[in-house]
């Protein structure tokens, strides 16, 4: 509902127009115009900001993005994670782990060609708009904030104050009915300036009128009256807090508790079934009670079934519960809540498995409110509660009280992500949760914990560019899987390190760190493992031009796989020890062995595998000087890439497990 504020409308539509600093100049503006909305929360400056971007959207091709900047606590949301929301609205993926500069200037090379609106509600400072800015004067930025944005030009606040005594009697009017309006308009008009036309007040007064259609608007004015003033508060905040406290005290002793504990909703956004867990009630009690709130104007609805709480709320909430609430009482309700979240995220992971596996067994004996029907319910669930989830879990984690669960929660999220989305995709994601990891094991001294967490983070810095700081993580996972005596995390600790100095061109220290992880698995007859660092050996070896120490680890490589049984795998060492061997000049026992090679693939029924092969076969003759040969298996190449059934075969080395919370906590 919107009422009012057609002065306010006007002064912004002509403010875009209106010539910026720059213009006035004769330069052009390199960047984007910004409307700020200045004014309190309850004010109605968001609803104001909604309707004026719906007028405007039109113009912008690219649409309207938008971002909360504030959350319902105060705390203000990180830059880098308000641009990853609107790069992600985009449909541009920022890197995982990548720092605010770095996503901001991301968010901003995806803005330059577009003509797109933002809207950035309840800014916290100018910076926070600054970093968000695009570098295109085709877009449009309306800021939402509490006050002027000092520090940005060109900048001209439109301060939100109270609705006009014409707008706010209508407000009242779809709550109370027009006939108790029409009746005593006096009275309408009086309590309209007691809520001092903010619209957040009025709403809550007119629900305690339309939950008791008997009474008068003069009756409310009087009892409005009578609550008294906290004289702690700001003036400005004095009529809303009145507003909320007679409505408040109306409740019944379950909604108020219901209520109260809303404000332990991650983001303010809740569904029955957050209610539920909360408030120790059925989902179906919960739904009730979340729709009761919406009509006395505690709760706004949201789209897919979501409610939310108002900002201009919560304080008010969190304020109730503290003071009527033991703290033992909140914390158990906290727990609940996680306890619930967890139980829902193992579900949505679990309609992912095949039928008649243990986790879709398990899955079939949960209550119906737990269940999913199937994998797209559970994955339009779980991109819908994304947002909240992540908040729970950080939570949860800065809560400091309630560890077990936050990690429990974590691992449940970060296996439900995985299974929906692939690691690949769900990658950012995945950095914030393993970081969440850290903080807890750190705090808590789980040293196999923080060495699993070490190794995700350095995983995915390696992945996306950021080698030396993977290099500083790794290091630390290894001290901390020797601290935790964690043979798994110390042998995968090595060889990454070893791998970081390989993709930094330290070819001498990655073959040391590869023959200490080597020495491990030798140790503990790790046979699958020793035959992949036997090949790491072999090719940085290979890198660093010491092709006699490269051919013996490519040998050792071959002859560990054939006694695994892994014949593709053999047929690649093989493969690269006659690439050695030909950078050692000796193409005679090149050919040779590529050959061998050549009759292994064959073996193992991999056409992709054989038929490069063959082309290799083909080049090394083509040196030799034998032609005729080397067209021969060109053609037995093409004709089995050429089949259709050449099939990805076995890599022979298998990757290390990433993405995964090793420890005791992991298990459904």
């Amino acid at each position: 509902m919107f009422f009012g504020r057609a002065r306010e409308i006007k002064a912004l539509r002509a403010d875009i127009s209106r010539a910026g600093l720059d213009t006035l100049a004769g330069r052009k503006s390199p960047r984007a115009r910004v409307l700020l909305i200045a004014g309190r929360p309850g004010s109605g400056r968001t609803s104001l900001a909604e309707r004026l971007v719906r007028d405007l959207e039109r113009g912008y091709r690219d649409g309207v993005l938008r971002a909360r900047l504030t959350e319902p606590g105060g705390e203000p949301v990180p830059v880098e994670r308000a641009a990853r929301g609107l790069l992600a609205d985009l449909g541009v993926a920022a890197p995982a782990g990548a720092g605010e500069d770095d996503v901001s200037e991301l968010l901003r090379g995806a803005l330059l060609e577009r003509r797109a609106l933002l809207l950035l509600d309840d800014a916290a400072d100018a910076e926070q708009v600054d970093a968000l800015l695009p570098d295109n004067p085709d877009c449009l930025v309306v800021a939402v904030a509490r006050g002027p944005l000092t520090g940005i030009p060109d900048v001209r606040p439109c301060t939100v104050g109270g609705l006009d005594v014409k707008a706010a009697v209508e407000l009242l009017e779809t709550y109370a009915g027009s006939v108790r309006v029409t009746v005593d308009p006096q009275a309408a008009e009086t309590l309209a300036e007691l809520c001092a036309g903010q619209p957040a007040a009025l709403v809550l007064a007119g629900g305690w009128l339309a939950a008791r259609p008997t009474a008068s608007v003069a009756d409310l004015g009087k009892r409005l009256r009578a609550v008294p003033d906290d004289d702690g508060r700001p003036a400005a905040l004095r009529p809303l807090a009145r507003a909320f406290r007679l409505a408040y005290e109306a409740l019944p002793a379950p909604g108020a508790r219901a209520l109260r504990l809303l404000s332990l909703a991650p983001l303010g956004s809740a569904d029955p079934q957050t209610l539920s867990a909360l408030a120790g009630c059925s989902v179906s009690a919960a739904e009730v009670l979340l729709d009761g709130f919406v009509a006395l104007g505690f709760v706004r609805r949201a789209p897919h079934g979501q409610y939310e709480v108002p900002g201009c709320l919560a304080p008010f909430l969190a304020e109730r519960l503290a003071a009527e609430d033991r703290p033992g009482e909140t914390q158990l309700a906290r727990a609940r809540m996680l306890e619930r979240t967890v139980r829902l995220l193992q579900s949505c992971r679990a309609v992912t498995e095949p039928e008649g596996s243990p986790a879709r067994r398990r899955h079939a004996g949960l209550p119906r409110a737990l269940r999913f029907p199937h994998r797209a319910a559970a994955a339009d669930w779980l991109d819908l509660r994304q947002p909240a989830l992540l908040a729970c879990a950080r939570l949860a984690v800065a809560d400091g009280e309630l560890d077990t669960l936050a990690r429990r929660l974590i691992a449940a999220l970060v296996r439900a992500l995985a299974a929906h989305r692939g690691t690949e995709a769900a990658a950012p994601e995945l950095y914030g949760l393993h970081g969440l990891v850290l903080d807890v094991a750190e705090r808590r001294g789980l040293h196999r914990e923080r060495a699993a967490a070490l190794l995700n983070l350095a995983d995915l810095d390696a992945g996306t560019g950021r080698t030396p700081e993977a290099l500083a993580r790794y290091r630390a996972a290894l001290d901390a899987g020797r601290l935790a005596g964690d043979p798994y995390a110390t042998g995968r600790a090595m060889e990454s390190v070893g791998g970081a100095h390989q993709q930094l061109g330290d070819w001498q220290r990655a073959a040391d760190w590869y023959g200490r992880a080597l020495a491990q698995r030798l140790a503990r007859d790790e046979r699958e493992d020793q035959a992949r660092l036997y090949g790491r050996l072999g090719a940085v070896h290979t890198y660093a031009g010491r092709y006699g120490e490269a051919l013996r680890d490519w040998r050792a490589a071959a002859a560990a796989y054939r006694r695994l049984g892994d014949v593709a795998g053999h047929a690649r060492a093989l493969s690269e020890a006659a690439r050695v061997q030909e950078y050692a000049g000796r193409p005679e026992d090149s050919l040779r062995t590529c050959e061998e090679a050549v009759e292994w693939a064959r073996r193992a029924g991999d056409e992709r595998l054989h038929a490069a092969l063959r082309l290799r076969l083909a080049d090394t003759l083509d040196r030799l000087g034998d032609p005729a040969a080397a067209r021969l298996h060109r053609a037995a190449a093409e004709r089995l890439l050429g089949s259709g059934s050449a099939g990805q075969g076995s890599s022979g080395h298998p990757s290390p497990s990433t993405y995964e919370i090793r420890g005791e906590v992991q298990k459904d």
